[in-house]
């Protein structure tokens, strides 16, 4: 069976192809039936002799993926593109996951920023002292973030205060003994 293929040529890093017609399962670096044309992926020219390649279609040749496309592209012949890079499912599902991790960062990022500005623009119709009365509202919210984090030094400290509250007890009956005594003396 007959192929047309690319065949690359040139340098390192400046890749130049032949457009060849083979056996399909030939090297296409070695012997070929005919050559039709060249393409230059850096400038994308493309020069061929597009009767040679209806010529080799009409006798059975076929055309490997990205020479189809290119031909399509070209207005050489007229068919839909075909896929010519496939993945394979390992690499496929590791895109998805990356794809989906970038995007639940992106939705993270995004949500603050969109309530930072709805705080930051006050509306037009708000009084200079509404303004005041916002910002003092910002101010005073990263002391309360402060004093809801809850740090190792306070937990003795509430310890601390439960004991008192215990020795306060005996005070309570103290006092209740005073206000007794009053109410007698009434």
């Amino acid at each position: 069976m007959l192929a047309i293929k690319l065949s690359r040529t040139g340098k390192k890093k400046q890749p130049y192809y032949r457009i060849i017609v083979l056996e399909k399962h030939k090297d296409p670096w070695g012997d070929y039936k005919e050559l039709l044309g060249n393409y230059n992926p850096r400038t994308k020219e493309l020069v061929i002799e597009e009767d040679r390649v209806k010529y080799w279609l009409s006798v059975g040749a076929q055309m490997t993926h990205t020479v189809h496309n290119l031909m399509i592209k070209n207005n050489i012949i007229e068919a839909k593109p075909k896929k010519s890079v496939t993945l394979s499912k390992k690499r496929s599902a590791k895109l998805a996951k990356k794809k989906a991790e970038k995007e639940a960062a992106n939705a993270s990022k995004e949500e603050p920023k969109e309530e930072a500005t709805a705080e930051e623009k006050p509306s037009e119709e708000a009084k200079p002292e509404e303004k005041k009365e916002e910002k003092s509202s910002e101010e005073t919210k990263p002391e309360e973030k402060k004093e809801e984090k809850p740090s190792e030094e306070a937990k003795p400290e509430e310890k601390k205060e439960e004991k008192p509250s215990e020795e306060a007890k005996p005070e309570e009956k103290k006092e209740e003994k005073v206000v007794e005594e009053t109410k007698e003396e009434k």
